[in-house]
């Protein structure tokens, strides 16, 4: 198994890159693929690095395989060639994928590890799920382990490992137990950060390589914040 070590140009921090998958560590805000903002998705930034480092004419070709948040920071997958986005796709449709996040939360939750197990129903009107215990109309089952792996003088830290990938599963689980995320005021944190962001990172991702069959496993640095260094 290999880990990549992080390297950093022209504000890309690049996990690994290769020909056919390039692997961003993204930073709080930035949007993955382009919404109704109009903002500059990371997507668009992460094409012009690639067109003016290999000097390629025309348009040039990524796929964007999964999504982050945008008030999230962590690892974000992009293909390089349309095999490679087949390919991944279906391997994250399929849940082939380990996907670790670190979350920090004011409240203790209930058990020093737990799995939680909710049925989230979308709204999508104002872009929120809600986390219920018991099945309800349109939900979709939603699960997750964690663990808490510091106490901080104000905060807990928790490591998540996500077994679904639903939306805003892991904020709305939080909220469920009582511990929403710090600075998501979306779901229940009591006010936002300086930054706009919240305190959940996409930590590590281990996936078998499209092609090469590789297993990687990538690791990303936390946002280089005060509370985020404590852990």
């Amino acid at each position: 198994m290999k880990e990549k070590v992080v390297s950093t140009k022209d504000n890309l921090q690049i996990l690994h890159e290769d020909n056919h998958i390039i692997v961003i560590n993204k930073r709080v805000g930035d949007i993955v693929q382009g919404d109704k903002t109009g903002d500059i998705p990371l997507s668009e930034i992460v094409k012009q690095y690639i067109k003016e480092k290999y000097n390629k004419p025309g348009d040039v070709f990524l796929g964007v395989v999964h999504r982050l948040d945008r008030p999230t920071s962590g690892i974000v997958v992009f293909a390089k060639t349309s095999k490679a986005l087949s390919r991944l796709n279906e391997t994250f449709k399929n849940r082939e994928t380990q996907k670790t996040y670190w979350a920090v939360v004011k409240n203790c939750p209930p058990k020093e590890k737990d799995t939680l197990i909710h049925f989230l129903k979308r709204n999508t009107k104002n872009n929120t799920s809600k986390a219920h215990l018991k099945e309800v109309p349109d939900s979709k089952k939603a699960s997750l382990s964690y663990q808490i792996i510091k106490k901080l003088d104000n905060y807990y830290a928790l490591e998540i490992d996500l077994h679904t990938g639903r939306h805003h599963q892991i904020r709305a689980q939080l909220q469920a137990i009582g511990c929403p995320i710090k600075g998501d005021l979306k779901y229940g944190f009591d006010r936002s950060n300086p930054d706009g962001g919240i305190h959940l990172h996409a930590k590590k991702l281990i996936i078998t390589h499209p092609v090469s069959k590789e297993i990687l496993k990538f690791i990303a640095n936390t946002p280089d914040d005060s509370i985020w260094k404590t852990i």
